[in-house]
């Protein structure tokens, strides 16, 4: 129904308020709106003052002006956008990386959206952005011509790749198997039954004869000369709930092992937290060891013993994506490389005093 006066008659539309209406309260021109809303500022010695930048931002705030981010991108060649494409988006390795971009791009008023589509290239073809991240594009022929138009088109692009060589975009590249040896190599110090809760990708990966994170811990077994037990290897989806299942499973055998390798951090909480519903103490009954780093591997107790990037990774990471989106584009092509390190935590600390532990909220991270 029309809103109506106190007369009876229909209430006049309000107006929305334009560029010029905030030149005129700011006492200034429209250019100079226009320069302020541009993203520019004087910090440099150009553009303008600060007092009248101050005094535009108060009368577009008073009079509830939102910038055109259309004709803002138009005139300046810049959508304000950074784009994230996580392929779960529930794994806190994914939390982690959309915290620490968002935190980033805030420092530059930029703003971070997510893609819930799993079909970045379309994605990325129908909303413009500054820059993208892509942590789960691919390296086949079909990700890489998908990668290419979107660089022929001009998008800007930082690919989380192992094995993708930069084409017109940089690459985040932390390769996992060297830090899954050290893994192994950590449990080996003091374990020989030693079970595996793999993720099912990563195992069909090792039947391909392609090195994966379960490839590592059969070859770490058989350096040491152990053969693995195919009765101590359990898999999951990519969920907790499913790798809680699957630990549960693990950890309920007549003859259980007394250590895990966990192939994501997510499945080796889940492998804690299964543990402590069985009555079992870690490290004491049976120590575990995640991989990835990832920050909710220090808030689950016993802290996660695990392998991945340093722990300023994801800063790191945030500036070199927010960098791309602000930069002028010219070193577009660079390989940032992150090594991996193991990050000792209390979960395989067999020197550690016991306790008694209560289930951790469930988690999901790489």
């Amino acid at each position: 129904m029309p809103r109506t006066s106190d007369t009876g008659g229909a209430a006049p539309a309000r107006r929305r308020p334009t560029l010029r209406m905030v030149a005129e309260l700011a006492g200034v021109s429209t250019a100079t709106v226009s320069y302020v809303f541009s993203g520019r500022n004087g910090s440099d010695g150009s553009g303008v003052a600060e007092e009248t930048a101050r005094r535009v931002a108060e009368a577009a705030e008073q009079l509830n002006y939102r910038p055109n981010r259309a004709a803002r991108a138009i005139r300046t060649g810049r959508s304000g956008m950074v784009q994230l494409s996580l392929h779960m988006l529930s794994d806190p390795w994914s939390l982690a990386v959309a915290a620490a971009v968002n935190d980033e791009a805030n420092r530059y008023g930029l703003t971070t959206l997510i893609l819930a589509d799993g079909d970045w290239h379309t994605a990325l073809d129908r909303v413009e952005s500054d820059v993208a991240y892509l942590d789960g594009a691919g390296d086949d022929e079909a990700a890489q011509r998908k990668l290419a138009d979107l660089v022929d088109r001009g998008q800007r692009l930082v690919v989380f790749s192992e094995t993708l060589d930069p084409a017109g975009f940089d690459v985040i590249r932390s390769r996992a198997y060297p830090g899954c040896e050290l893994a192994m190599e950590h449990l080996l110090e003091r374990h020989v039954a030693i079970g595996c809760l793999s993720s099912r990708g990563a195992v069909a990966a090792a039947e391909r004869g392609e090195a994966s994170r379960y490839t590592a811990y059969l070859e770490r077994l058989r350096a040491h000369g152990i053969e693995p037990d195919v009765e101590w290897t359990a898999t999951f989806d990519e969920t907790s709930a499913s790798a809680f299942e699957a630990a549960v499973e693990l950890l309920s055998l007549d003859r259980p092992p007394t250590a895990i390798y966990a192939t994501t951090d997510f499945a080796g909480i889940a492998a804690i937290n299964a543990a402590h519903m069985l009555g079992l103490r870690v490290p004491h009954d049976v120590a575990i060891v995640g991989v990835g780093n990832t920050p909710a591997a220090r808030t689950v107790t016993p802290s996660l013993t695990t392998v991945g990037p340093s722990d300023d990774f994801y800063r790191r990471q945030a500036e070199i994506i927010v960098g791309r989106a602000t930069d002028d584009g010219s070193a577009l092509g660079v390989v940032h490389e992150f090594p991996w390190t193991l990050v000792p935590g209390t979960s395989t600390d067999l020197d550690s005093p016991p306790q008694r532990h209560h289930l951790s909220s469930p988690h999901h991270h790489r």
